[in-house]
């Protein structure tokens, strides 16, 4: 008789349950998917949200936070201010992705070093323009490459970043979009909003489920030597529903000279475009910043030296495509990955 009493007492809470679940579901199926779309960084970002209204200035308003912190086209970035003068002030943002860099740089040996500016400048794949250094000139450069340079000082409350090298310049282009995306897909979820894709320039954060109400699929280029950008057939799709992606490849940004192609990844450890048989690294991880940091430090350490970063590392995945001993494409994924491959 006690449990029929206690029974009643709960079929009107589970009734009211029911019914609000019901009616979030609804709500959420009639609430529209924007998407918006723009410049930044140089690059085109995409960004698909299920909210009821557009949040278009303030996503650009976050964007443009990151840009003067990252820039080095904007002539009043921090990063210009740096490279101009060797020394900036370390806001909040700044600090938070310079640790990052730090981070990264050490689990791979150097092969990720926000200091490479004056070798990709020398290279011809920079912000500046020049003619291809000799060996002399690369050894110079040199000296000024290496985190090991820098300096964090406190003095007045203020947190000061200084190199004393004057050929030490930072270059954040390898971590900042990814770090962007990640802006922005804090700005969605602070917002409250659930499903949602971030991309710029083709580094991806994700949430809940796409418009088709599924999870989102994100395709991976086939890479093809394709300096304008137009090839669109793709190698793979892969799941990546409440991830990050970021993708890193030397066959759109190249250029021959002699009979010779250069890629626009450089070693920082040699000072040179590096020559390895790995196509494009694909990355998978918690945050976008951190995803696009490892695929590029993958393509300077080359398959097994992806592999075995990988290996101290299980929260990674990573998606290689890479040139065999024929020539032919090949792949290698994480083990961890297999059940996100779609095709």
């Amino acid at each position: 008789m006690k449990n029929r009493k206690q029974l009643y007492w709960q079929l009107p809470f589970l009734l009211f349950l029911i019914v609000g679940t019901v009616f979030v579901i609804r709500q959420q199926h009639a609430m529209p998917y924007r998407q918006n779309h723009g410049m930044i960084f140089g690059t085109v970002y995409n960004i698909t949200y299920q909210n009821d209204a557009d949040l278009q200035p303030e996503i650009i308003r976050e964007l443009q936070k990151v840009d003067r912190e990252f820039s080095m086209f904007n002539r009043r970035s921090t990063v210009t201010g740096f490279n101009n003068n060797r020394s900036c002030e370390m806001s909040s943002m700044f600090s938070e992705v310079y640790e990052l860099a730090a981070e990264v740089n050490r689990e791979t040996g150097g092969a990720f070093d926000i200091t490479v500016a004056p070798l990709v400048n020398a290279w011809g794949f920079g912000f500046k323009t020049r003619q291809m250094p000799d060996s002399s000139q690369v050894r110079r450069l040199l000296q000024g490459v290496g985190m090991r340079h820098l300096t964090k000082k406190k003095t007045g409350g203020r947190t000061l970043l200084v190199s004393n090298n004057p050929l030490t310049m930072l270059d954040f282009s390898a971590i900042a979009k990814g770090y962007g995306s990640d802006v922005v897909a804090r700005l969605l979820r602070h917002k409250g909003i659930k499903n949602f894709m971030v991309e710029i320039g083709g580094e991806i954060v994700t949430s809940g489920m796409s418009p088709k109400r599924v999870p989102w699929h994100i395709g991976v280029t086939k890479p093809t030597d394709d300096s304008l950008q137009q090839n669109t057939e793709l190698q793979t799709v892969l799941n990546v529903t409440d991830k990050a992606m970021a993708t890193s490849g030397n066959y759109r940004n190249f250029y021959y000279k002699g009979g010779r192609k250069y890629a626009h990844t450089i070693d920082p450890r040699t000072g040179y475009p590096v020559q390895h048989n790995i196509l494009s690294a694909t990355v998978l991880a918690a945050d976008c910043a951190t995803a696009d940091a490892y695929a590029t430090s993958f393509m300077v350490l080359g398959l097994d030296g992806a592999k075995k970063v990988l290996e101290k590392h299980p929260r990674l995945m990573a998606y290689l495509i890479y040139s065999d001993a024929k020539g032919r494409n090949a792949v290698w994924f994480s083990p961890s990955l297999k059940d996100k491959i779609m095709q």
